[in-house]
């Protein structure tokens, strides 16, 4: 009975490993940003709406940044997200097949 190549074993799962390192960064990368959009969307643009004095669409900027414009921004985030995860999925899984 033949043993196992425990070496090509070990470089197997430690290429597994860097993969999933590198699939999570990304993923933390992502969620990042898109969560420092939501911040400044959120908090900060909101907070300055009422200097940001001038008429959007017939209205103040700042009362349609707060009713419209952030539910709008909202709206993109979470489609953007879903869409860069289902890219970051598929590549994941295309390297584990080719790996």
């Amino acid at each position: 009975m033949d043993m196992p190549d425990y070496d090509a074993l070990n470089q197997r799962s430690q290429q597994a490993a860097t993969a999933r390192s590198a699939y999570w960064r990304r993923t933390r990368r992502l969620t990042a940003a898109l969560l420092l959009a939501w911040f400044l969307i959120s908090f900060v643009l909101i907070y300055f709406a009422r200097q940001l004095s001038f008429d959007f669409f017939g209205w103040p900027f700042g009362f349609w940044v707060a009713s419209q414009g952030a539910l709008a921004v909202f709206c993109l985030i979470v489609a953007y997200y879903a869409w860069a995860m289902r890219r970051l999925d598929e590549q994941a899984r295309a390297d584990s097949k080719n790996g």
